[in-house]
């Protein structure tokens, strides 16, 4: 079987640099125009996070007539107080430095810790992809979050690589091989096969 982790396209936020977690904007005119420049393989399922930039996102791959299965745990990490801010903002403050300097993985104020969000996020789609092994799909595609991306990938990607290894640009995509007999008995990998750029 083969799976699809896509990357929404670009927004206005994603253009500035901008921390885009909890904040529900749509897709800019360049992330529109650059995902129709792309071609992705046909898709027997897709799967998407509730946010609108992933539903717009699948709706202009694969037409707004085809089904959309909508998958809560699937945001993008809740940036808390750096929430649609970027670097140039928030160099000056020593809450950001020190997360910074955690490496990204202590909890932002008023947000979610690395640990907290990759474990919902793996959660989510993990039983996700229970349910739809069952239903012997040829192709499914997920359209996600770039965070959402790197947490599955981290969990159960093959080459094994850390978190901030499988970052992916807007647009881009994961093509990953899955064993549906093997996931059902627990060994749940997904082999990278190719990247859509």
């Amino acid at each position: 079987m083969i799976l699809q982790l896509i990357r929404h396209g670009k927004t206005s936020g994603n253009l500035e640099r901008r921390y885009v977690g909890v904040t529900d904007e749509s897709l800019c005119s360049k992330g529109m125009e650059e995902l129709k420049e792309r071609t992705y393989r046909p898709a027997d399922c897709i799967v998407s996070s509730p946010m609108k930039r992933c539903l717009e996102t699948a709706q202009i791959i694969y037409g707004f007539h085809r089904p959309i299965c909508v998958c809560k745990g699937l945001e993008e990490m809740n940036f808390g107080e750096f929430e649609y801010h970027n670097y140039e903002e928030l160099n000056h403050l020593p809450s950001y430095q020190a997360w910074i300097d955690s490496g990204g993985v202590m909890a932002m104020p008023g947000g979610e810790s690395k640990k907290d969000f990759s474990q919902r996020c793996v959660q989510a789609f993990e039983k996700q992809m229970d349910d739809l092994i069952k239903q012997k799909n040829d192709c499914i595609s997920f359209i996600i979050h770039g965070g959402t991306i790197m947490a599955i990938m981290e969990h159960f990607g093959v080459p094994q690589k850390n978190y901030y290894d499988w970052q992916i640009k807007n647009g881009q995509a994961f093509v990953l091989e899955v064993d549906p007999e093997k996931w059902k008995k627990g060994i749940k990998k997904l082999i990278l096969v190719d990247r859509i750029v």
